[in-house]
């Protein structure tokens, strides 16, 4: 039996993840039940829009994260920090993300307010990754809400394929200094921002056996992150050899400083 809400078992039937594939988002409008599944039908927080820390080329590569709650997409700023895009897309062209979870959501009065996954495989084991990579966090984009960046150990130039998305401002995350390096945001949220802020407000708990403290309780797979031709999807819009697209509309573990706040790793400690 599951200690989380899967397709797989639940100990009283409510399969989320099935439930969400048959329905859709118009699960999203049904009264508040209260409890666990809470975070399903209530009101999204007022968080404002997502605005890019500098300007995206009409050319930036586009990236399509889906998962049971919705899908959202991810343009990357190549220019400005070239390593982390083109680590993030090595990793996507592989499929190396489809199937793997976001395993850590921090709250808000956490003072992190991250959604981090692109590691860990349902059970929570980490998958083998590429070698690290250089820390571009110097590039001057700031850890805005909506930013994407790259998760790491206590070494600055220790990231691999984990990333997490602020959902709201986490400046405390930017670069200040050869003492206090930051984490390497490398693109932003440009469609879906509101799946990213639903994520955000799944309940967690301990996973049983691990130092994992803000594992979600329901589990969010990441069904599948594919490239997308930059500038073809837009609101109405739909790509050239699909049938459909979903298109986004406007709308864990105690704090430990900002010297480990999101650990590459499963195991922060």
């Amino acid at each position: 039996m599951s200690w989380r809400v899967t397709e797989k078992a639940t100990g009283d039937g409510r399969a989320l993840t099935r439930a969400l594939a048959a329905l859709g988002v118009l699960l999203l409008a049904v009264p508040s039940c209260g409890g666990r599944d809470a975070w399903l039908h209530d009101p999204l927080p007022e968080r404002g829009p997502v605005v890019p820390p500098v300007p995206l080329p009409a050319d930036a590569p586009r990236v399509r994260l889906t998962t049971p709650v919705g899908e959202f997409v991810v343009a990357l700023y190549a220019e400005l920090t070239p390593k982390s895009a083109a680590n993030f897309l090595r990793y996507v062209d592989e499929g190396f993300y489809d199937g793997t979870v976001f395993h850590r959501i921090e709250p808000e009065d956490s003072g992190l307010a991250v959604i981090q996954g692109g590691g860990l495989t349902p059970d929570l084991r980490e998958k083998a990754t590429h070698a690290p990579i250089e820390n571009e966090a110097a590039s001057g984009l700031s850890n805005r809400r909506g930013t994407i960046a790259l998760a790491r150990l206590p070494d600055p130039h220790s990231a691999t394929a984990q990333f997490f998305i602020n959902y709201l401002d986490n400046r405390i995350f930017d670069y200040q200094g050869e003492d206090a390096y930051g984490y390497a945001v490398f693109g932003v949220v440009v469609e879906g921002m509101e799946v990213v802020d639903r994520i955000s407000m799944v309940p967690t708990e301990h996973a049983p056996g691990t130092t994992l403290y803000r594992v979600p309780m329901v589990e969010i797979l990441i069904k599948s992150a594919r490239r997308e031709e930059p500038g073809i999807v837009g609101p109405g819009g739909a790509r050239p050899g699909r049938d459909r697209v979903w298109i986004a509309r406007p709308s864990g573990s105690p704090r430990r400083g900002p010297g480990r706040p999101v650990a590459r790793v499963a195991h922060p400690a």
